[in-house]
């Protein structure tokens, strides 16, 4: 019997992504496993990710839904992801970030390697003083409401691995159960709160956004942290409608 694997995926990968969820720390998912009661029986629970992500029988369950409060006032959802689910994810992060990440915009600073939102405010600062003209943004719910299809076709424009589109496309169709305990389909968006969902998010908002700023306002500098960002103009130029509208 032969005893080869669907897909060649590193070991040695599943044990680092392991090491980044521990470091993470984080609550429990759906089933309640915390990450103490992961390491238990840490080697079969990781032989077991890597089996069937390697064997491509690999399912997420699905994430468990927090509500958390909002500074400025009601809750966010957030979806947990159970403790195995982070460390397949953060497997495909660690192989796909590095390829992705170099084709985000400078002025995208949220998520990523080497950026922070203290970077995003300092180059916002810094712009005031020779652009005028600001635009704040912070779109409602963008992570619940990614289109799929066109986040996927992205995905496939950069990254050619069957089992990595594969996951990626199994996680972001996996059902959420509600506070109340009710299961969900997903037919949307990306969970907030699952591993992969920001580098999905940047890439979707890399094309969304980013792109189109750079081919409609090229002369707009702006500073973007995921789903909020801060267009600038030095003025309104000879079309002050346009400018509004940007």
């Amino acid at each position: 019997m032969s005893t080869a694997k669907s897909y060649n995926i590193s070991k040695q990968v599943v044990w680092k992504a392991y090491q980044c969820v521990k470091a993470n720390g984080g609550a429990a998912g759906i089933d309640e496993q915390s990450i103490a009661q992961f390491e238990q029986d840490l080697q079969r629970n990781l032989y077991k990710v890597w089996n069937r992500m390697s064997s491509g029988s690999y399912f997420p369950p699905p994430v468990r839904q927090v509500e958390i409060p909002k500074r400025s006032g009601g809750k966010r959802a957030l979806g947990i992801p159970t403790v195995a689910d982070r460390v397949a994810q953060t497997a495909v992060k660690l192989l796909v970030e590095p390829r992705l990440d170099c084709l985000f915009h400078p002025d995208s600073y949220g998520y990523r390697p080497g950026k922070s939102a203290q970077q995003a405010v300092a180059i916002t600062r810094k712009r005031c003083w020779n652009h005028n003209w600001v635009v704040e943004f912070d779109i409602r719910g963008a992570f619940d409401h990614i289109d799929h299809g066109l986040l996927l076709k992205a995905v496939k424009h950069h990254i050619k691995e069957g089992w990595i589109l594969l996951y990626i496309e199994r996680w972001l169709k996996a059902p959420f159960v509600t506070v109340e305990g009710i299961q969900v389909p997903r037919e949307s968006g990306t969970p907030q709160g699952g591993v992969i969902s920001p580098l999905l998010m940047n890439l979707f908002m890399h094309y969304a956004f980013d792109i189109w700023m750079q081919r409609s306002f090229p002369a707009c500098p702006f500073a973007r942290y995921a789903d909020d960002g801060v267009p600038r103009r030095r003025d309104e130029g000879r079309n002050p409608r346009r400018c509004r509208a940007a």
